[in-house]
């Protein structure tokens, strides 16, 4: 399931404070207490990652001066000048107006966000013990700065002037915006708490900061050290691209003549599908669904079980009752209880899927003779076979026709279609990347020529590479500060082939593909003034990435790019037409095991986390839920990384859900129009309304616009083949 990868990276907590201070690579231009030579003085310094981008396209970041050693003094130093920045608007002594107190802070932190640029691509792109030990000593500093801003008492009340000014006279609706989100975001962060509440709010966060950074760093310990390392008798089923890869894996870890089943979903998922060896399919499950609980020093039960009670004790400082009432207060879903509802309407048709899904896989190895009860390690393995039996759909066929580069070019024809984009490759050497596999595309307006901004695509799996697939806007589109163009990254888990080989991937990862490209297109037809506006609500945030998903299985690209690698024939119509009739298929196994995990997202957050036992929580409360035993949430807390490695979709990964019913909803808008997905009207209202405010307004205000009413359940419901029972959703 595509539409269940990481966006845009696991954020630290200092930058969802620097997105909420607008926080840009734009040039600084506020009032300061301080001299201009004072303030030039102490920005000054030769590090490579605080300087500012130079070169073609409005700059660009200097991937090629990436030296790790410069990178604690620059987030030092960074912060240091940033700290000065803030105490400059803090102080100012003239009355708090929108130009002098929210403007400035949108203008803050240049040097920091470039130095977090760099620091982002070492988290996830190319992580190494060194690393993870500055990573480590940095959290807890960047936490108190953090702090130091979000409870700046002058700053504060500043803001809060400016925002209860704006509640008598209103500003211009972008302005208005502004001030609610940068007030809102202060006041959740417990501005308004007395001096001692503060200090521990203050200490709270410093210490979750540790913990986030131990969480990752153990997921990421357990992928890279459990490989599964298989030899030539043990090859059967899998297919002649995953052997020729497997090969190259092993090779590249010193065991050459061996074939390694990498500790990542995309080699995992593969091997599960195909391998006829059942006992090392076992092996491989429970390597993969084990990680952070094998009980040793990279086991997160404790962490966990920490994470919880701190989160806990911290809204009861601001006096909510429990963390999930207090995220949700900005979200669409505004309560726990109505995202509970909608993820509660769907889990009753899901399980009983499964239950027809595990019947028919049941009866394929009965009638192959095999003498077994299925087990999660075979889910995958026997609902192939069952997919081939009741649709004639082979998976190894459908790759044939998915090919990388073919699916690149069919991403820039659906952006060129939808948006009027061009994608034109830069050449190489052009543009600095911090590795090889880096391409980077100017993306222009194909009717003016306009530069719209450059498309960085990371595609394949290595080591001290997260796994998973997310979307990055190194720059964002701003203009009042003069006029900033977009930066916006796509990275994948590709396996990367032999040498000569072509990169062909399965229909859900193509799907993944489109899903995280349509994240860079939100990032790319950006039209805000103010940094802030360029965030987004997190169950909103989803919808637009899964709607792109939609583009894949249309005529147009099919007919196009969906071409066999050897021979280049078009996937033949009986072929896409076997794909589209099983494309609810499985959707049992998909729908429960995301709604598992986001239910208990959702539990851990609800329940008193005083004595809790993540392991034990886990098991009884999925117990209670009924989960199917064959087959395991699709993220289990002690690697739930969205959940526990910060805090962007604790409590949150509902929101793939909530954002589906719209993307349903929205898909069917176009499936009623003239031209279909293609329509011009729909697509300009698409774009208008949906891509370009970003969080200009208010995201349910925004969905009224496109479609003239709120999306329905019955929309979803219809799209995954489950009987619809609730006329509409409660949105």
């Amino acid at each position: 399931m595509g539409n269940q990868m990481l966006y845009a990276g696991k954020k630290s907590s200092v930058l969802v404070m620097l997105a909420l201070l607008g926080c840009t690579s734009t040039q600084q231009g506020q009032q300061s207490q301080q001299t201009p030579t004072a303030m030039e003085q102490q920005k000054h310094t030769d590090n490579p990652l605080l300087a500012k981008w130079t070169g073609p396209y409005g700059g660009v970041p200097a991937f090629d001066k990436m030296d790790l050693a410069d990178l604690k003094p620059a987030i030092e130093q960074g912060m240091a000048i940033q700290l000065a920045e803030i105490e400059a608007i803090a102080n100012n002594p003239a009355p708090a107006t929108f130009a002098n107190t929210i403007e400035p802070l949108e203008k803050a932190g240049e040097e920091l966000n470039r130095a977090f640029t760099y620091y982002s691509i070492w988290s996830s792109n190319k992580s190494s013990p060194e690393f993870r030990a500055i990573q480590a000593e940095l959290a807890p500093k960047i936490s108190e700065f953090n702090s130091k801003i979000s409870q700046n008492e002058k700053l504060f009340q500043r803001i809060k002037t400016v925002y209860d000014n704006s509640q008598k006279k209103a500003l211009p609706a972008d302005q208005q915006r502004v001030v609610q989100l940068v007030y809102k975001g202060f006041a959740m962060e417990g501005a308004n708490l007395d001096a001692a509440a503060k200090a521990r709010y203050a200490a709270i966060n410093k210490e979750l900061s540790s913990l986030y950074t131990a969480f990752s760093n153990n997921i990421l310990a357990d992928e890279e050290n459990y490989v599964t390392y298989l030899t030539k008798d043990q090859l059967s089923g899998l297919p002649e691209s995953f052997v020729k890869a497997a090969a190259k894996a092993a090779a590249d870890r010193g065991q050459e003549g061996k074939y390694a089943v990498t500790n990542t979903r995309s080699s995992m998922d593969q091997f599960l599908t195909y391998s006829d060896e059942r006992a090392l399919r076992e092996k491989v499950w429970n390597t993969y669904y084990s990680r952070g609980d094998n009980g040793d020093a990279s086991d997160n039960n404790e962490n966990i079980q920490k994470i919880l009670q701190l989160r806990n004790e911290r809204v009861k400082l601001m006096g909510y009752d429990n963390y999930a009432d207090w995220r949700l207060q900005n979200r669409m879903a505004k309560t726990p209880e109505r995202a509970m509802d909608l993820m509660n309407a769907v889990w009753p048709a899901a399980i009983a899927r499964v239950k027809e899904e595990v019947a028919d896989m049941q009866a394929v190895a009965d009638a192959s003779g095999k003498s077994i009860t299925i087990k999660p390690w075979d889910y995958r393995y026997y609902a192939e076979k069952v997919r081939q039996q009741k649709y004639d759909l082979d998976s190894d066929e459908v790759k044939q026709y998915l090919e990388l580069n073919n699916l690149t070019q069919a991403l820039f024809f659906t952006a060129g279609e939808l948006f009027n984009y061009k994608f034109t490759p830069v050449a190489e050497g052009a543009v600095p990347v911090f590795h090889e596999d880096v391409k980077v595309w100017e993306v222009t307006d194909k009717t003016t020529g306009e530069h719209i901004g450059l498309w960085y695509l990371d595609p394949f799996a290595r080591q001290g590479k997260r796994s998973g697939a997310w979307a990055s806007p190194y720059r964002s589109h701003t203009t009042f500060n003069g006029k900033q163009t977009v930066l916006a990254s796509n990275n994948s888990n590709f396996i990367k082939p032999a040498p000569g080989e072509p990169v062909l991937v399965s229909w859900d990862d193509a799907t993944t593909f489109f899903h995280e490209f349509g994240h860079a297109l939100h990032f790319l037809s950006s039209n805000v003034k103010y940094p802030t506006l360029n965030g987004g609500v997190r169950d909103y945030t989803e919808f637009q990435s899964q709607l792109l998903e939609r583009w894949l299985s249309t005529d147009k690209v099919i007919n196009q790019f969906l071409k066999h690698h050897k021979t280049g024939e078009v996937m033949p119509a009986e072929l896409v037409a076997k794909i589209k009739k099983a494309s609810t298929f499985n959707q049992g196994f998909a729908t429960t095991e995301y709604l598992a995990s986001a239910l208990m997202d959702m539990k851990y957050h609800l329940a008193d986390p005083a004595s809790i036992d993540p392991d034990a929580f886990e098991r009884e409360t999925l117990a209670a839920m009924n989960m199917p035993s064959e087959l395991v949430m699709r993220h289990r807390s002690p690697h739930f990384g969205h959940v526990f490695s910060g805090e962007g979709y604790a409590t949150a990964y509902y929101g793939y859900m909530w954002a589906d019913v719209l993307t349903a909803d929205a898909a069917e808008a176009f499936e009623e129009a003239p031209g279909g997905f293609y329509d011009k009207e729909v697509a300009a209202k698409l774009r208008k309304y949906l891509f370009a405010p970003r969080n200009s307004m208010d995201p349910a205000e925004a969905y009224r616009k496109f479609r003239g009413r709120d999306a329905k359940i019955d929309a979803l419901m219809r799209d995954r083949g489950f009987p619809v029972t609730e006329p509409q959703s409660k949105k």
